[in-house]
């Protein structure tokens, strides 16, 4: 285990280095409240396209409280190595399962015996659910934001006993998009395609300008985002999301958050994510590319990975679960009947489900004051307080 200097300084009190996690990664993590032996501990994991950095305002108000803290960089993402970032390499090393291996690991290389809470946000959030479905002898409680988690997938039988047909693939739902007027796409498959990469990497107005125009959409401060249920996943129902989501066919990511730049006054307004801030994101993705990330969301389609995860259809979250989003965050409503799943099945023992007012999809860096007060109560009754 070696220290190492972050982009940016840190709070004091938190601190950066690298551990080997037994998966193949040496793992950057930033850490509070190491200064104390055997506290309980909590596991911070971040989504896209974000970093474990994207944790700094709620990690020493929770060490305050009495935990450890630790927030790694996933794989594919900041300082963290070890793995495949080429389009045509292993993508296998991005199914959900070896991303559950990757934070086990790190449970492990840090001798965690069992972790308080498990806390993921974004593409975070179902590695955090998976996290505690598998393990909940190492996971005591999983906090889900901003991307509710829907339960593994079922084996598709019918009435008759034998496998029964979807009634929508996602060929036939993307053809749907691109016949709307205008002609859509969805920005997962997008994602998907060989060209993401380099057209966010290398876009005209380059890569700092992207994540803030990328972040500001994304985010409460942007006055369209007033997110409502989808009744049913076709083209029709997605289309009512912001084009951050649904695309124009014709249009890649960086033109689409183009149109929604903010301008100087506001940017240079915005409290939550100043500049200098956002220069850590925009410096580290200037460096590794955004396909690390990407290949996450190639490998969350590649239908052999979910049929993989089929082998835990109607399992339950056991464990205490929360979940947190921002009230204007579509992300809560991207997947159809995902969050009311959660609350009425999936989580058996859901003790709060927390809808920000005013803050968007960033919610633990737009309103982390709330958060981190939601966390704590939360914690507080999950029984996994530190003991006074």
């Amino acid at each position: 285990m070696t220290t190492t200097t972050h982009l940016a300084p840190l709070p004091e009190g938190i601190r950066s280095r690298r551990i080997e996690n037994g998966n193949g990664l040496t793992m950057h993590v930033l850490e509070a409240g190491f200064e104390t032996p055997d506290r309980p501990s909590i596991v911070l994991l971040h989504g896209f396209p974000e970093l474990a950095y994207s944790w700094r305002k709620m990690m020493l108000p929770l060490a305050e409280a009495g935990f450890y803290v630790v927030a790694p960089d996933q794989r594919g993402y900041g300082q963290t190595t070890g793995w495949d970032g080429d389009y045509d390499g292993d993508l296998r090393q991005y199914r959900m399962l070896n991303l559950v291996q990757d934070v086990v690991g790190l449970a492990s290389a840090l001798n965690l015996q069992s972790v308080a809470a498990v806390i993921g946000h974004d593409f975070g959030s179902p590695v955090a659910a998976w996290c505690a479905l598998i393990r909940p002898d190492m996971f005591r409680s999983v906090v889900l934001m901003s991307a509710p988690f829907g339960g593994p997938p079922s084996f598709p039988v019918g009435a008759s006993g034998k496998p029964a047909q979807p009634t929508r693939s996602s060929n036939t739902l993307h053809q749907a998009l691109a016949r709307l007027d205008p002609p859509r796409k969805h920005y997962q498959w997008y994602y998907g395609t060989r060209e993401a990469n380099a057209d966010m990497l290398h876009c005209p107005q380059g890569v700092h300008d992207l994540l803030r125009a990328y972040y500001h959409h994304k985010s409460g401060d942007w006055p369209g985002n007033a997110p409502q249920p989808l009744a049913a996943m076709t083209a029709q129902e997605l289309a009512r999301m912001p084009t951050y989501y649904v695309m124009r066919l014709n249009q890649d990511m960086a033109q689409t958050v183009a149109a929604e730049m903010p301008g100087p006054e506001h940017v240079a307004a915005c409290r939550w994510l100043p500049d200098d801030e956002l220069a850590v994101y925009s410096r580290t993705y200037e460096r590794t590319g955004f396909q690390g990330g990407l290949q996450w969301y190639r490998a969350a389609a590649h239908s052999p990975y979910q049929q993989e995860l089929r082998l835990f259809s109607g399992v339950r979250v056991t464990v205490p679960s929360c979940f947190i989003s921002g009230d204007r965050d579509w992300g809560v409503y991207q997947t159809p009947g995902a969050f009311e799943a959660m609350q009425n099945t999936v989580c058996s023992r859901l003790l709060g489900c927390h809808l920000l007012p005013g803050a968007g999809h960033w919610v633990q860096q737009e309103a982390p004051e709330a958060v981190t007060a939601r966390l704590l109560g939360f914690l507080h009754d999950a029984d996994v307080m530190p003991q006074t």
